[in-house]
């Protein structure tokens, strides 16, 4: 088989809109530093609808449709988030609404997900990630255990498109790869 076959395929997802947001530049960052073993599709949130039943009905929103089916033809997800006043970005929640749906037959249902939350705040968005759990394990995620990746402070550690902060990022490496390590578990049981 060839490397691109065998490579793990996640989805990072960003949970900020910012032009200039610190959780997708450092998705990126990872995408670079985890290729060829990892291949990662960024996502961004910034053409997602506001969720209305009403509208999650055939034909499928184009934007909501690919969204969805970017998570089902993934291996895997990561989800980078900040905090906005002790929470989710509002982006993200919305996300997951068009996500979770339908309900015990999601996207979600059953996917390997990994969480970093990150913060200018020395707390690295502790209280985003317990909540993104919260929402996650309702959806039938399988989150992958291991230590919480929180990053505080992150404003500081990015220095234009590098990242200063080498032994923080040979932990998130760790995560990512503890990610890619259940992924291959589950296709060894499979196979």
């Amino acid at each position: 088989m060839s490397d691109v076959v065998d490579a793990i395929r996640i989805i990072g997802i960003s949970g900020s809109l910012r032009k200039s947001s610190l959780n997708t530049s450092l998705i990126k960052l990872l995408k670079e530093k985890a290729a060829p073993e990892i291949l990662m599709d960024v996502v961004t949130l910034d053409h997602m609808p506001f969720y209305n039943e009403d509208s999650d009905k055939a034909p499928q929103i184009p934007t909501v449709e690919e969204f969805r089916n970017r998570i089902a033809i993934s291996d895997g997800v990561l989800i980078a988030t900040p905090e906005y006043n002790h929470r989710i970005p509002g982006v993200l929640k919305n996300a997951l609404g068009w996500a979770s749906r339908p309900h015990d037959n999601s996207c979600l249902k059953g996917k390997p997900v990994s969480i970093i939350s990150s913060s200018p705040a020395f707390t690295g968005g502790v209280r985003a990630q317990y909540q993104l759990r919260e929402a996650l394990i309702s959806m039938y995620a399988h989150l992958v255990m291991g230590p919480e990746v929180v990053l505080g402070g992150v404003n500081k550690k990015f220095v234009g498109d590098s990242y200063s902060d080498d032994n923080g990022l040979e932990f998130v490496l760790c995560s990512l790869h503890m990610l890619r390590e259940e992924i291959r578990l589950r296709r060894s049981t499979t196979a």
